[in-house]
């Protein structure tokens, strides 16, 4: 079915959004999108209810973090009155219950700051119902209110909120300037499952606060290893700054030496060479670093300001560095698939140091929460001083856009995108992709054929894209052309075997070769609906009216709202003789937002059937 093209278009701005993100991301890379059964959002349980696949918490092992920030009822939690007596209300005459009910609907339909507000209001109502407190304190750390969620942090229950209420609070009065009192609140190390950030933070704030002891004390050997090679590397910069060289040295020359971590540390050490003035071993270890792998921007660059004799890179302020070391938690946590965590610990980071791309980072891990409007929100504050973060968000801002059907705000967000990135062929297929979708094949047109995109390396996805484009303009041959070369490139993709396939079938061109390429597209996605529906009417155009019937039928329960296939069905049943259903279903079309080409053909056929010649059985977009 050709109209599912504008699906793909729709998907292939995800896809490349996140090439783009990992252009404009941190060092470490970001994990793999989870899906709903992988990783389910946060969840707030009714009382009673069981917790769904959650392990019990294990104090002794702080480097595993609870994956998922899960609200639940305590044993000796009372549980919520159904009718409070007297009723709790507020200055404006809310109720307690009512607050709580609202902003638990505001928190499930992705408005995290209307949720967290109402939830807080309520928990002022009824500071006896832990439950009550505990949902609004989570509520206030995933939408960034991080002085209310240090007011409302829990004293006692989980650790899961009793150890992020503490870590939140000291990160907070370190905030406000009072290291010395944060010092003072980490003196008991914060627990599993936020030990891993409180190991993080907490040689930065004690350095702060002039207890250089504890700052410099070596980090826990029961930290995992990453934990602990980044703390060692923290306590490196931290001597540096005392003005130990040679305890920061011996510090990063172990780390470099390390036989599995060891190559990530070559340029933080390269880094302290070229601070003391030590550029030819910094040159040394850069390109033995480059020799190992080529591909790393991040020792390219440092190559290249040394060898420019730049300068070096200032050690970071006791706020900058526990920033760090927060973004180094969040992006251990995102690993695990713990993106409540880290969009919590990325909060907190950015409290104390702002940074843009620790920003789309944060909006990436409030996203795969299943938080898309905090998502938007913290995508829209970044700014367009470094081009490749901002081009980022704003193709990520484009992705989520589309999704949801908003065309028009997805291509003006795709072309501030290509305003800042005129030069990145991602972008411009973005935006090529996006043009079509809003029926703007012409502009389409000429970023597919412009330099950028129609290279003699081009891939697959551009000659499909240009084929789709060519189709839409009815230029068969041209289309026919480049979705062959799409295929040639890429034999097995099913999207393109569907598209070409139904391009053949629908205009009587190669019925049958069209016919097989797409039953090879629905036996490599047999759960695709818009494949199915493409198998359906090929075998409808062969005359195999009843065979087309019950594919069609399937396809339908696949794609219920799609106005197409809906269409298409509704021609079988006229065949096989089932009219009243037919022109049921053609009915039930004009309900699902036709283009114009299909409303009127669908209207004929319900005045008159497929008898009359004007009809001839379904239109292609």
């Amino acid at each position: 079915m050709i109209a599912s093209c504008s699906r793909l278009f729709a998907a292939s701005l995800t896809v490349l959004a996140l090439a783009l993100a990992g252009r404009a991301g941190a060092q470490v890379s970001t994990p793999p999108a989870p899906t709903p059964e992988t990783h389910p959002p946060a969840i707030i349980l009714q009382p009673g209810e069981p917790t769904p696949g959650q392990p019990p918490a294990d104090p002794a092992n702080e480097a595993t973090p609870d994956p998922h920030i899960v609200v639940t009822e305590a044993p000796a939690t009372p549980p919520i009155p159904e009718v409070w007596t007297p009723v709790p209300t507020d200055a404006d005459g809310a109720s307690a219950y009512g607050l709580y009910l609202a902003g638990k609907l505001a928190l499930m339909r992705g408005e995290g700051t209307a949720g967290a507000d109402f939830l807080a209001r309520a928990n002022r109502l009824t500071p006896e119902q832990p439950r009550v407190r505990e949902q609004a304190f989570t509520a206030a750390l995933l939408t960034g209110d991080l002085d209310v969620a240090a007011a409302l942090a829990p004293s006692d229950g989980s650790p899961a909120f009793v150890e992020a209420g503490r870590l939140v609070q000291a990160v907070q009065v370190f905030v406000h300037g009072d290291a010395r009192a944060a010092d003072a609140a980490l003196a008991q190390p914060i627990g599993a499952p936020h030990a891993r950030a409180g190991v993080m933070i907490t040689p930065w704030i004690a350095a702060a606060a002039g207890d250089w002891t504890r700052a410099l004390q070596p980090p826990p050997a029961t930290a995992d290893p990453l934990t602990l090679a980044m703390a060692r590397i923290s306590r490196a910069n931290l001597l540096e700054l005392r003005r130990d060289y040679a305890g920061a040295e011996t510090e990063l020359k172990g780390l470099v030496d390390a036989p599995t971590v060891g190559a990530l540390f070559k340029r933080p050490y390269g880094e302290f060479l070229e601070r003391r003035r030590r550029r030819p071993e910094a040159v040394a270890l850069y390109q033995a670093g480059l020799a190992a792998n080529p591909e790393d921007s991040g020792l390219k660059r440092a190559l290249a300001r040394v060898q420019a004799r730049g300068r070096p890179p200032a050690l970071p302020t006791f706020r900058e560095g526990a920033a760090q070391g927060l973004t180094t938690a969040a992006f251990q946590a995102a690993n695990e698939r713990g993106n409540e965590f880290a969009a919590v610990y990325l909060r907190l980071a950015l409290n104390l140091d702002y940074d843009d791309t620790t920003q789309f980072t944060l909006a990436q891990m409030l996203s795969r929460a299943g938080l898309n409007s905090a998502a938007r929100t913290a995508l829209e504050r970044i700014g367009p001083d470094d081009a490749a973060v901002y081009g980022a968000a704003r193709a990520e801002l484009a992705s989520s856009y589309a999704q949801e059907g908003q065309d028009q705000a997805a291509l003006t967000e795709l072309r501030r995108a290509a305003a800042v990135l005129p030069d990145d062929p991602r972008v411009a297929l973005m935006l090529a992709g996006q043009l079509v979708q809003v029926k703007e094949h012409e502009a389409a047109l000429a970023l597919l054929n412009g330099p950028l995109l129609n290279t003699a390396q081009q891939p697959a996805s551009v000659r499909f894209l240009r084929g789709a484009v060519y189709e839409a303009m009815n230029r068969i041959p041209e289309a026919e052309a480049e979705l062959w070369a799409a295929l040639q490139a890429d034999p097995n993709n099913a999207d393109t075997l569907n598209y070409l396939g139904y391009l053949w079938v629908d205009k009587g061109l190669r019925v049958q070769q069209g016919a097989d390429m797409i039953a090879r597209a629905h036996a490599l996605e047999p759960n695709n609906g818009n494949i199915e529906d493409s198998l359906g009417w090929a075998q409808y155009r062969q005359g195999q009216y009843e065979t087309a019937v019950t594919t069609l039928e399937q396809a339908v329960d696949k794609e219920p709202a799609n106005a197409e296939i809906t269409d298409h069905l509704g021609d079988a049943y006229w065949r096989v003789g089932r009219r009243r259903e037919a022109g049921w279903l053609w009915n039930r079309v004009l309900t699902l937002d036709p283009d114009a080409e299909r409303r009127a053909e669908v209207e004929r056929k319900i005045a008159d059937g497929l008898d009359n010649p004007a009809s001839t059985g379904g239109v292609s977009d």
